[in-house]
């Protein structure tokens, strides 16, 4: 699909002219947008007949709509890792300080001898 589209330099009309690589930076919100123009569009040229083949405006505006749903696909699976990975970095933060605190505690509760010697090793 994407080789495709790079063969074809295939484009699309979002605020002027952006190319398949330009999409990937857009926001979730605008990808959003211009699918729902291209299906606008799609639906505009198909008409209503059972008869009519497809032309290749209609199999360029499939092209298009497949490359921008990949795209956000991607996109909300790259964003759900990310949030995945901080919610465990975060827990992980959570224990270390957990573990921090109760290694603190058993130093506090050994004798004052124990803690003299430990000073003296060091």
């Amino acid at each position: 699909m994407f080789e495709k589209a790079s063969r074809m330099k295939l484009r699309f009309n979002y605020k002027g002219v952006c190319s398949v690589e330009d999409l990937w930076d857009l926001k979730l919100t605008d990808l959003d947008k211009i699918y729902k123009d291209l299906n606008k569009d799609k639906r505009d040229t198909e008409g209503d007949s059972l008869l009519e083949d497809k032309t290749e405006g209609n199999e360029l505006l499939e092209l298009q709509i497949s490359i921008v749903k990949h795209i956000v696909e991607v996109r909300l699976e790259e964003r759900n890792i990310a949030k995945d990975l901080k919610e465990k970095k975060e827990k992980k933060q959570k224990l270390l300080a957990i573990i921090s605190e109760k290694q603190d505690q058993q130093l506090r509760d050994m004798p004052v001898e124990e803690l003299i010697k430990l000073v003296d090793e060091l």
